[in-house]
């Protein structure tokens, strides 16, 4: 029609954020599952595959602990339960602050629904697998960074967008009344 002007309100913008925000999260998952069953496929446990010699590597390797390989070394009863009983747990408390957070704080609404793309990618895995599929592993001559994945890489730029939004980056401060 010509001559029509938006007649989007808030609520209709508000409902598209949480569109894109839940697809932004799915994809994550997506993306995240389908290269983990990627390298599972094709690269055999342990193994890794240069991609820049020195530098990068594909790797296939399992963190059974938490974040950064923490308690990845120890064994105790029922490891692989409470290691995902905590995921799970603070995965519900990340989802549950997201749903409060006010829909004018987007970089922090992007960097939560980042988050929980991650976390339910590294949960599916914790609760099918019993651990992690880890596969990036950049490499600075002997010394080898923590290997990752896709969930990780989410988790970490959605905690980067959450800094952004907490020191107001991107905010303009109006000096006029």
């Amino acid at each position: 029609m010509s001559g029509a002007t938006d007649e989007r309100g808030p609520g209709q913008d508000r409902a598209r954020l949480h569109r894109f925000e839940v697809g932004l999260t799915a994809a994550i998952v997506i993306v995240d599952q389908i290269t983990k069953a990627l390298v599972r496929a094709n690269i055999p446990l342990h193994d890794s595959v240069p991609v820049i010699p020195g530098f990068l590597n594909l790797a296939h390797v399992r963190n059974s602990g938490a974040a950064f390989g923490f308690l990845n070394a120890v064994d105790f009863p029922y490891k692989s339960a409470v290691v995902a009983l905590v995921a799970a747990s603070a995965l519900m408390g990340i989802a549950f602050y997201a749903a409060r957070v006010s829909s004018q704080d987007r970089a922090a609404r992007l960097g939560l629904a980042m988050i929980v793309g991650g976390a339910l990618g590294n949960l599916i895995d914790r609760l099918a697998l019993g651990s992690v599929v880890d596969f990036v592993d950049v490499v600075f001559g002997s010394w080898h960074f923590w290997a990752f994945n896709v969930a990780d890489s989410a988790i970490t730029l959605g905690v980067a967008a959450m800094m952004i939004d907490m020191i107001g980056l991107g905010r303009h401060v109006s000096t006029t009344s």
